[in-house]
This record gives C-alpha cells, sequence and structure tokens, in this order.
C-alpha cells in the first residue's frame, strides 16, 4: 500500500479492535471503498493478524496509536 489514510487514535478506554474498525468505517465513508489492510506499529502488535475483512500488518514505520488504512495494492 502506498497510500492510505492515517488515523490518529489514542484512546485508552478502546480496544485495538474497536480502533480498527473506527478508522475503517471513516475510511469507507470518506472514500466510498471498504479498506482490507491496515498497518500499525509493531509495538502495538506483535504479529499479522485479521480483523473483521482487514489485514493488520504491524510495521516499523508507522507511529505508534497511528493507523495506516487504505486498500492493497494502492
Amino acid at each position: 500500500m502506498n497510500m492510505g489514510m492515517l488515523w490518529l487514535d489514542d484512546d485508552k478506554h478502546t480496544s485495538f479492535e474497536e480502533k480498527i474498525r473506527r478508522a475503517a468505517g471513516y475510511y469507507s465513508e470518506k472514500y466510498g471503498q471498504t479498506p482490507d489492510l491496515c498497518l500499525v506499529n509493531q509495538k502495538m502488535l506483535a504479529e499479522e493478524k485479521r480483523i473483521d475483512k482487514i489485514q493488520v500488518r504491524p510495521v516499523n514505520h508507522v507511529l505508534i496509536n497511528h493507523f495506516w488504512v487504505g486498500v492493497k495494492g494502492s
């Protein structure tokens, strides 16, 4: 993914999964496409996992509490 939407969510009372769902919901509303990939800081997630239809992948180039949401191959 080269293009996407960067989402900040540092709410300590919201689960990781809900943060992903919020970011994906906003992305869908704004861009009219359902995201299928979310990149997060590797300190937030040890290994790749799936939340609903979104592949969540840990990387080292996204800041903590940020979610880079988009579509694979874009």
